[in-house]
């Protein structure tokens, strides 16, 4: 006997950004409602280019009637908003074959690589060392 395939209930992704971890999860709904540590999402992200940079990936692939719940932890504010688009446009494109395209397009699949350098011994932080003196 062949076995039905079985449609997942949700999708989940985990995105990242400097220190910060994103578990992000839709699933299909009625309209779009989004809440990030059991928060609203207008109350998590105060400003208006959090927001933006944190729903990109549902503008461009104008995905429209998903439930998003977002487990964010680590970094700071602004890194936490480019983690949940990371880990958003991670689960959209897994939800929906359609949707990968215009994603990767708008390089929001892409994982940003770049992280605080480690400090080095004899230097005061990664890069400046301490005052140099003739005598």
């Amino acid at each position: 006997m062949a076995e039905k395939p079985v449609k997942a209930r949700y999708v989940e992704a985990v995105g990242r950004r400097k220190t910060s971890i994103a578990r992000v999860r839709i699933t299909p709904g009625t309209k779009t409602a989004i809440a990030i540590n059991e928060r609203a999402f207008e109350v998590y992200f105060p400003t208006e280019a959090l927001r933006t940079v944190a729903g990109q990936p549902l503008a461009v692939a104008q995905a429209e009637k998903y439930h998003v719940s977002a487990h964010i932890t680590g970094g700071g504010i602004s890194s936490q908003s480019a983690a949940m688009a990371h880990g958003l446009a991670r689960a959209l494109s897994k939800a929906e074959i359609n949707f990968k395209a215009p994603l990767k397009k708008a390089k929001l699949l892409t994982r940003d690589a770049r992280i605080k350098e480690r400090r080095k011994f004899g230097l005061k932080k990664s890069r400046k060392s301490p005052q140099w003196s003739k005598r």
